[in-house]
């Protein structure tokens, strides 16, 4: 049910053992490691290839995530800043990945920016916990999304390109 592209970029990313969230306190700063070290390999990855589009940073509790992503289309960066909260539950349940600045701009997004990742992305998630971490999250889910949905918003008009101001 994977397609070859996808196995690729899962063939980049560790897959993680610790099945711990952010209540198990002793054993989420175990899960907490294995995720950045998840993360720092899927970025090198991505940089290696010439796919470098994300920034991810989180609190000291690792329990907040955010920063930016960014797509090209038509030669134009189009950058959008990106949240999401551990839940309670996780690894069994994958973050809600959230780009605020979109809200109510496609369909296929819920209240708050969160992009939909039901269909596609979450019995995947479901079927590898607790595998799967934050580096998948964003390599399955939002950047699927941000290639099916940000070409279609910005042909629509919804989405404009912005100029970067010189500071």
């Amino acid at each position: 049910m994977v397609d070859d592209n996808s196995k690729k970029t899962l063939s980049a990313i560790p897959l993680l053992k610790t099945k711990a969230g952010p209540r198990d306190e002793d054993l989420w700063a175990k899960r907490l490691k294995e995720e950045y070290q998840s993360l720092i390999q899927y970025v090198e990855h991505n940089k290696k290839s010439d796919n470098d589009w994300f920034r991810l940073e989180s609190n000291k509790d690792g329990t907040r995530w955010f920063g930016k992503c960014w797509f090209i289309y038509n030669l134009l960066k189009y950058e959008f800043e990106v949240e999401f909260d551990i839940p309670v539950t996780f690894p069994l349940t994958a973050p809600e990945i959230a780009l605020p600045e979109l809200d109510g701009k496609t369909a296929k997004m819920y209240r708050g920016g969160k992009i939909c990742l039901s269909d596609h992305f979450k019995p995947l998630w479901g079927r590898n916990v607790p595998k799967f971490g934050i580096a998948h999250a964003m390599a399955l889910g939002l950047g699927p999304w941000l290639a099916v949905e940000v070409p279609d918003l910005i042909d629509k008009g919804i989405i404009k390109y912005k100029e970067k101001s010189e500071s």
